[in-house]
C-alpha cells in the first residue's frame, strides 16, 4: 500500500483499519489510566494494597477511575497534527514534522491556559476540548521542548540529554500511517521526538515504537514487527541502547512463564525510553489478552502509566477495539474524544480525497482541521 492508495481501499479494509486505529488509541488510553492509579507506588506498596498479584482492576487516579495522564493528551494532539498534515498536502506546503510540532504547541497551551483561546482561528476542535486543559504530570522535557516555538531537529534537538519516555508515549500514532513505508514512518517519529527529547535513545525508541505499531496495524505479528523495527534502527547512530533493549525483550519470552520479575529485569523501574519500550514489547508478546498484558505491564516500581499506555497501544493495534475490556473502557476519561479523533484519522487516511482535494472541499472538515 502506498500513500496514494487511499482511494482504492475496500470496505472491509476500511473497517479493519478503523478498528485497529480505535484499538491503538483507546487501548493506549486505558493502559495509561490503569497504570496511573499506581504510578507513584513501589511494587511492595502495590502488593501490600492489592495482594500478591498486584493491581488487577483499575483504581482511581486524579480523583476518579479512568483518568488519563499527559501521555494520552499528547497522543491525541499527535493525531491532530497528522490529520492536519494530510489536509495541508493540497496546499503544496507539506512538512509533517512542522504540523505535528504545531499540534504539540497547542497541547503546550493547554498546560498554561485555563481554557481554549477563542480568538485563535487555527485551534480546530481538539484544542477546544476543555477536559484536556488539566495538567496530568507531563514530562519536564515536553514542557520545555514546547515552551517556545523553536522547532527542534535532529541536528539541533531540544533537551539533548532527555532520556525519559515523554516523547515515546505520544508516538504510537505515527505507526498508523499504514500507507507509508516503514522507513518514512520511523523517520517522522524520530524527527518529531527530537522536538522535545534529544538523546538518541529517546528519539530512536519513538521511531521503533512507530514501526512496531505500523506492522501491527497492517496485520503483522508482534515478533515480525519488532524484527522490522530492529532493521530500521541498526544503521542509525546511537541505536545500541534501543536495539539491545528490544533484543532483551525478545529473549525474555523464552525464559519461562511471564511475571513481574521478568518485567523488572527489562528495566521497568527506570524511566528510560528504551526500557519502557522493551517492557511494552515483552508484555505484548506474552499477554494472553489485553487485560493480562496490561496487568504485567504496570505492576512494578517505575512509570506504570507509561508502560501501560505503550502496551495498550500495541495490543489495541494488534487485536482491534473489540478486544478492549468493556468495563475499563466504559469509565475512560475523554472516551468520546478519543473515539472521535480515531474515526476522523481513519476517515482522513482512507477517504481524504473526498474531503479535500482540487475538486472537492468540505468546509466542516476544514473547520475541524484548519490548514493554517
Amino acid at each position: 500500500m502506498t500513500t496514494t492508495a487511499a482511494a482504492v481501499w475496500g470496505r472491509a479494509e476500511q473497517q479493519d483499519f478503523r478498528a485497529r486505529v480505535r484499538g491503538c488509541l483507546l487501548g493506549g488510553a486505558i493502559g495509561d489510566a490503569f497504570g496511573a492509579g499506581i504510578a507513584a507506588h513501589s511494587l511492595e506498596e502495590i502488593r501490600a494494597a492489592h495482594g500478591d498479584e498486584g493491581l488487577t482492576e483499575p483504581v482511581p487516579a486524579y480523583g476518579r477511575r479512568g483518568a488519563v495522564t499527559a501521555a494520552t493528551q499528547m497522543t491525541l494532539f499527535t493525531v491532530d497534527g497528522l490529520v492536519r498534515a494530510q489536509v495541508r498536502r493540497d496546499t503544496g506546503a507539506w512538512h509533517p514534522p512542522t504540523d505535528v510540532h504545531r499540534a504539540h504547541l497547542r497541547w503546550a497551551a493547554t498546560q498554561r491556559d485555563w481554557g481554549p483561546d477563542e480568538r485563535r482561528k487555527d485551534n480546530g476542535w481538539l484544542a477546544c476540548e476543555e477536559w484536556l486543559y488539566t495538567r496530568r504530570d507531563p514530562a519536564r522535557a515536553c514542557l520545555t521542548g514546547f515552551g517556545d516555538e523553536v522547532l527542534g531537529t535532529l541536528d539541533r534537538p531540544k533537551n539533548p540529554d532527555a532520556t525519559d519516555s515523554g516523547a515515546l508515549v505520544r508516538s504510537a500514532p505515527f505507526g498508523l500511517l499504514v500507507g507509508w513505508e516503514p522507513q518514512l514512518v520511523c523517520q517522522l517519529a524520530v524527527e518529531c521526538a527530537a522536538q522535545s527529547h534529544g538523546d538518541p535513545s529517546a528519539y530512536l525508541s519513538a521511531g521503533a515504537l512507530a514501526v512496531v505499531v505500523h506492522g501491527l496495524a497492517r496485520g503483522e505479528t508482534v515478533d515480525g514487527s519488532v524484527q522490522r523495527a530492529l532493521g530500521q534502527l541498526t544503521s542509525r547512530p546511537g541505536h545500541e541502547p534501543v536495539t539491545d533493549a528490544l533484543q532483551q525483550a525478545l529473549g525474555a519470552v523464552r525464559q519461562g512463564m511471564p511475571n513481574a520479575a521478568r518485567v523488572i529485569a527489562l528495566g521497568a523501574d527506570v524511566d528510560r525510553a528504551e526500557n519502557q519500550l522493551a517492557v511494552a514489547v515483552y508484555c505484548a508478546l506474552v499477554g494472553e489478552d489485553i487485560r493480562h498484558g496490561l496487568r504485567l505491564a504496570v505492576n512494578h516500581s517505575g512509570p506504570s502509566a507509561a508502560t501501560g499506555a505503550l502496551t495498550g497501544a500495541l495490543l489495541g493495534a494488534l487485536h482491534g477495539e473489540t478486544a478492549l475490556p468493556p468495563a475499563w473502557l466504559a469509565e475512560l476519561e475523554g472516551r468520546s474524544t478519543v473515539l472521535e479523533i480515531s474515526d476522523d484519522f481513519a476517515m482522513e487516511m482512507t477517504q481524504g480525497a473526498a474531503l479535500h482535494s482540487p475538486s472537492e472541499s468540505s468546509p466542516g472538515w476544514l473547520a475541524r482541521y484548519p490548514r493554517g
